[in-house]
């Protein structure tokens, strides 16, 4: 580091008056031309001074702003002082040019107060989509997401000889699905560490079921679609910090809700009958419609937590959805019957964890995994007992890709790429989400 020398007006009316006083000589030009290089270079020191002192300032409040929960508002710090008394020193004595603020320097308390809100906005918008944001105190979320769902199933109607030859029809049945789901979602604040939520879905869908074998031809193909639209399940959840991050500890939320079956339910829909055999025994049949929800009360309890470790945000989350029984008229899957019972969907543990990477203020990438694994669901008829639905309990995991974006000041764009990793989870899932926080 250079070393910095005042040149006070006193010096300088020193220096001139010396060399008024002695008689002019042939080297006087060559003095004076030295003394003003070294001025020169004294000044452009000075300059870069004070604008290190402003670099190391402004370093500093940043990774003091970046402990989340540790820093509160911060007043204007020494070395700010500092780089404001030499700035005023430098352009009163010396004259030299100094970065003006707007070049990303912080001069004031309140330039300070603004770096520290906008280098949080990165981890804020992760925990927004993790748990919950508690510092705002109203936020309305629009997302819309794409699900694309492909599954096929090989059916052997025949038997084997000597193990090796098959004999019989093959045929293959394959069930394609889209959905879109529109979701508006309210957060309130109610206290710092409180928050209630209120989910609506709207669902659009569309199934296209195929089966070989139509009309006893191994190479016959039957297709027919069906589509459903209407809500979906509205749920209502709550969340509690029950701790704030400090030091290892990360900022732990509880979670919980309960979900209503407002949707239309996927028990005792209308049978579209596309093939029959000869023995009237129904060899294809499809749902007229869609449903939009599973048509039994659920709760859920869970916890997650976020972590920061600049420039990295560790998230992780776990819980448990029960399923409540509940009863329909028609809970067989013949269309030419009519049983009413009861159904009782298993129960599903959930868990995920991840990690997003803060790129600067407004944008980070997140890369995490998901998994949901249920039980078998369970059926009854009316006067009978309870029995398992075998093929009904799934384990859907899915890798997630990530990117956040801060629009403004109140408003944050969401993508997310689900990709699945198992039979049971969709191909893939494309999100979009607008959180807008007031």
């Amino acid at each position: 580091m250079h070393t910095l020398m005042r040149i006070t007006p006193l010096a300088l009316a020193a220096l001139a008056g010396t060399a008024l006083a002695a008689p002019p000589t042939p080297d006087d030009g060559a003095d004076v031309q030295a003394l003003a290089n070294q001025l020169e270079q004294l000044k452009s020191n000075y300059a870069q001074e004070v604008r290190r002192l402003r670099e190391l300032d402004m370093q500093v409040q940043a990774m003091q702003a970046r402990l989340s929960g540790k820093v509160g508002p911060m007043a204007p710090s020494t070395a700010t002082a500092t780089a404001t008394a030499v700035e005023r020193g430098s352009t009163l004595q010396s004259g030299a040019a100094v970065p003006p603020s707007s070049e990303g320097y912080a001069s004031t308390a309140a330039e300070a107060q603004q770096a520290k809100q906008e280098s949080r906005r990165s981890v804020d918008d992760v925990k927004q989509q993790q748990s919950a944001l508690f510092s705002r105190r109203f936020t309305i979320e629009n997302s819309l997401t794409y699900a694309r769902y492909d599954r096929k199933q090989l059916t052997l109607n025949g038997f084997l000889a000597l193990d090796a030859i098959f004999l019989g029809n093959i045929a293959i049945e394959n069930v394609e699905s889209d959905s879109l789901t529109y979701n508006v979602a309210a957060r309130w604040g109610v206290s710092p560490n409180l928050t209630l939520n209120l989910d609506v879905p709207y669902l659009a869908r569309r199934t296209v079921y195929q089966k070989g074998g139509a009309g006893g031809a191994a190479a016959a193909i039957a297709q027919e679609q069906t589509n459903g639209n209407g809500l979906g399940d509205i749920g209502l959840s709550a969340n509690y910090r029950l701790f704030g991050e400090r030091g290892w500890r990360p900022e732990t939320v509880l979670t919980a809700g309960v979900t209503a079956p407002t949707g239309r339910a996927p028990y005792g829909l209308d049978w579209k009958v596309i093939e029959r055999d000869d023995d009237d025994y129904i060899r294809f049949a499809v749902p007229r419609e869609q449903p939009t929800g599973n048509g039994v009360w659920q709760a859920n309890v869970g916890l997650s937590m976020v972590k920061t470790a600049d420039p990295a945000i560790l998230f992780a989350n776990i819980g448990y959805v029960h399923s409540i029984p509940r009863g329909f008229n028609d809970i067989d899957s013949n269309p030419d019957t009519v049983n009413p019972g009861d159904v009782k969907l298993g129960g599903s543990v959930y868990f995920g964890a991840g990690v997003a990477f803060a790129f600067n203020e407004r944008t980070s990438l997140s890369l995490s995994f998901s998994d949901r694994i249920s039980a078998r669901a369970s059926t009854r008829f009316q006067g009978g007992k309870w029995m398992k639905v075998i093929g009904s309990d799934a384990n859907a995991a899915s890798l997630n890709l990530g990117v956040t974006y801060a629009l403004n000041q109140h408003t944050t764009l969401v993508t997310l790429l689900g990709i699945g990793l198992t039979p049971d989870a969709p191909d893939f899932t494309l999100a979009f989400k607008i959180p807008y926080m007031l």
